[in-house]
């Protein structure tokens, strides 16, 4: 791809096929097929970076709560249960509007969001490790707890941790197309597809196109972050599998 996505061609807007442009041009001539392909950095750069930090922060009050229990747990669990009284988008619009935006605001309120949803779950599977004879046998022969939550605990907990992230990676990817759409996230002239999506509705009915093609990448990359979520949950579930 070397076509400029910003590179505007004032004799050629909007109609598909233009000469040398093959998926046509934009309201304002810049080459639509260029835009597209680097309109998908955003959102997939922005959604990998709000999962990591969503499960991170997830994982480190999950695993502690399920294995310290008492206090550890009865703060750490209220505190998820705050942030999961308020609906997600609302609360990834509100960290967005109070730091600005732009891709850095979007991965700390999508991860923000995101991070209690996955508490739960490490929360959840760790309460039940942590009273595993694996567990025990590491407790009897004096191994920190450090170790034990990192290399016992931890490794046997990957099946459905790694489900989860998926799908918090394809909620994150709506969230991301989404705020871009109403203007909160990836800012112009940034090639995005939430923002192309919102740019092409002016001109849905001559040239549909130019809404069409960036909201089907976005949904196919999120049914598609759905289908390896699925597909994990197969392979790390016996049950299934039979």
């Amino acid at each position: 791809m070397t076509a400029d996505p910003l590179q505007q061609t004032p004799d050629a807007m909007l109609p598909i096929g233009s000469p040398g442009h093959l998926a046509g041009t934009d309201d304002l001539g810049r080459d639509q097929l260029a835009r597209l392909v680097y309109g998908a950095r955003p959102l997939i750069l922005v959604s990998l970076a709000a999962t990591a930090l969503a499960c991170s922060l997830g994982l480190v009050l999950g695993l502690m709560a399920g294995f310290y229990r008492g206090w550890v747990e009865q703060v750490s669990m209220r505190g998820v249960d705050i942030l999961l009284a308020f609906p997600s988008m609302l609360l990834v619009i509100l960290v967005v509007a109070a730091i600005g935006t732009g891709a850095t605001p979007l991965v700390l309120g999508i991860g923000v969001a995101m991070a209690p949803v996955f508490a739960r779950v490490v929360r959840a599977t760790a309460s039940r490790e942590v009273n595993r004879d694996y567990v025990l046998a590491a407790r009897a022969s004096g191994a920190r707890s450090s170790r034990i939550m990192s290399v016992e605990i931890l490794p046997n907990m990957m099946g459905p941790l790694l489900v989860q992230t998926f799908a918090i990676l394809s909620i994150s990817a709506g969230f991301a197309a989404g705020l871009s759409y109403i203007g909160l996230g990836i800012q112009p002239p940034t090639p995005d597809w939430g923002y192309m999506v919102k740019a092409g509705q002016e001109f849905v009915f001559t040239t549909p196109m130019l809404v069409v093609v960036p909201g089907l990448l976005t949904m196919l990359f999120v049914v598609a972050c759905n289908f390896v979520g699925d597909d994990l949950r197969d392979a790390f579930d016996p049950r299934r599998r039979r």
